[in-house]
């Protein structure tokens, strides 16, 4: 039987490499999902996880992000890993405004920053997702597009050494969009190892590398 181990590192970057998956398995209900699936993330690059419906992409980058656990294999990451899922699971009621979501962005390793600095990286957030004048506003009282832009500003406020998104584009308008890819691309530019699922080929055809998955399979 082999060994499965999820290591992640607080320490400096020894390398380019951000994560390093090797083998991994996971089964829903006993059938597998994926199939020793073995994948590298950089730091400074974005990785696009393309691939039909049901092939896996979803899943691996929670096995990455340690919210899944493998049946078999290893996955290590090195720093702050952060993942923006396209649909939280949160009650649709849930009494909380934009910032507020934005805010549990800056807790980090279970601390959250200092409160100036944890300000400071909130308003920075909304407004590079263009959610400042709306950051007030109840997050049942804003439209999906909006939702969708106030997820990823959570996911970059505190700066993450590894940042996975599960189709942050997806139910936004053009402009949007130009905007959810200035963003990416800042990311990798300060450093972080960014990973993004879409099924969008311009924004997979922009991407630095590109990991594809088929029926649980690394297809290239």
């Amino acid at each position: 039987m082999r060994m499965i181990i999820i290591r992640y590192s607080r320490g400096m970057r020894s390398s380019t490499l951000a994560v390093v998956a090797r083998d991994v398995c996971f089964a829903y209900a006993g059938n597998d999902v994926l199939h020793d699936v073995s994948v590298e993330l950089r730091f400074g690059e974005i990785a696009a996880l393309a691939g039909p419906n049901g092939s896996g992409k979803s899943t691996l980058i929670e096995v990455i992000a340690g919210i899944l656990r493998p049946r078999r294999g290893s996955v290590s990451c090195a720093g702050d890993v952060a993942l923006v899922v396209q649909r939280p699971s949160a009650p649709d009621a849930l009494p909380v405004t934009a910032r507020e979501v934005v805010a549990i962005g800056t807790w980090k390793h279970g601390r959250r920053m200092p409160r100036r600095a944890a300000r400071a990286a909130v308003d920075d957030a909304l407004a590079r997702v263009g959610m400042s004048e709306l950051a007030t506003r109840p997050l049942t009282a804003l439209s999906g597009g909006q939702r969708q832009r106030v997820f990823p500003a959570q996911g970059i406020a505190r700066r993450p050494d590894v940042l996975l998104l599960d189709e942050p584009a997806a139910g936004l308008d053009r402009a949007s969009v130009a905007r959810t890819r200035r963003i990416l691309a800042e990311e990798a530019a300060r450093g972080a190892a960014v990973a993004c699922v879409s099924h969008d080929e311009d924004a997979v055809a922009a991407a630095d590398r590109v990991i594809r998955l088929d029926r649980g399979l690394v297809a290239n």
